[in-house]
C-alpha cells in the first residue's frame, strides 16, 4: 500500500487551513502539521520533512522567506505557494525562491489534491493566465541588444526593456504603460528599476536626460 502523500499547511487564517485540510484528506493526502507564519512553517517542514509544504504568501514574516529557506534546506521537499495575489511580482518571487507551484485560493479545492500530486509528478502547479504571462517574460528577457550611450559606454536591456523605453521616451505613465503592455504596474516599475540601474541614473527624468544627449551627439 503506497504511503499517503504528507503535507504543511502554512496559512494564518484558521477557516481556510481547514478548508485544505479537509480537501486533502478526502483525498488521502495526511496533513502532518499546520502553521501559520513563515517561522513556524519552516519550523514544522524541518520537524516533518513533509513531500509538500503549502504556503500562503502574505502570512506574517513572508511566506516568500520561508519557501526560500525551505527549498534550500529540504531540497527533497515541493514547496507549492496557495495566495489570492495575481501579481507578477510575487509569481515571479516565489518561484525565484524555489517554489514548484502556484495556485490562487478561489480555485475549487476539490482540484487542490490533483494539483498537489501533478507537482510531486514534476508538473508545475500554476493558473493558466499566469502561464501565459510567465512565457511573456521569458520570453521578453531572452532577447537583448545593446543601447550605445555617450562615450564609450553601453548597456544591454531585454526587449521588454526596450519596449518600456520608448514608452518612457513617449511620456507615458506606469499606469499607461501597464495598459499598453498587458501587465500589472508592478512589472512595469520593476522593468524601470532594471532601466534606471543599468543606465546608472536616479530616476526616469535623469534617464530621459541621458537618452537626450545621446541622440544629440
Amino acid at each position: 500500500m503506497n504511503e499517503p502523500v504528507r503535507v504543511v499547511v502554512a496559512d494564518d487564517h484558521p477557516a481556510l487551513r481547514q478548508s485544505v485540510r479537509m480537501a486533502l484528506e478526502s483525498e488521502g493526502f495526511e496533513v502532518c502539521a499546520e502553521a501559520n507564519s513563515a517561522s513556524t512553517t519552516v519550523e514544522a517542514a524541518l520537524r516533518e520533512r513533509p513531500d509538500v509544504c503549502l504556503v500562503d504568501i502574505h502570512m506574517p514574516g513572508s511566506g516568500i522567506a520561508a519557501a526560500a529557506e525551505i527549498s534550500s534546506r529540504l531540497p527533497e521537499t515541493a514547496v507549492v505557494m496557495l495566495t489570492v495575489s495575481r501579481s507578477d511580482a510575487d509569481l515571479f518571487d516565489s518561484l525565484a525562491a524555489g517554489a514548484s507551484g502556484y495556485l490562487l485560493k478561489d480555485m475549487d479545492p476539490a482540484r487542490l489534491p490533483h494539483a498537489l500530486r501533478g507537482v510531486l509528478s514534476g508538473e508545475a502547479a500554476l493558473p493558466r493566465a499566469l502561464v501565459t504571462r510567465l512565457v511573456d517574460e521569458f520570453r521578453a528577457r531572452g532577447r537583448r541588444r545593446r543601447l550605445p550611450l555617450v562615450g564609450e559606454r553601453s548597456v544591454e536591456l531585454t526587449s521588454r526593456e526596450w519596449q518600456i523605453l520608448e514608452l518612457l521616451r513617449q511620456g507615458l505613465t506606469t499606469a499607461e504603460m501597464a495598459d499598453r503592455l498587458f501587465v500589472s504596474k508592478v512589472t512595469v516599475r520593476r522593468h524601470v528599476s532594471a532601466i534606471l540601474k543599468k543606465l546608472r541614473v536616479p530616476d526616469r527624468k535623469a534617464a530621459l536626460h541621458l537618452l537626450q544627449r545621446r541622440s544629440d551627439n
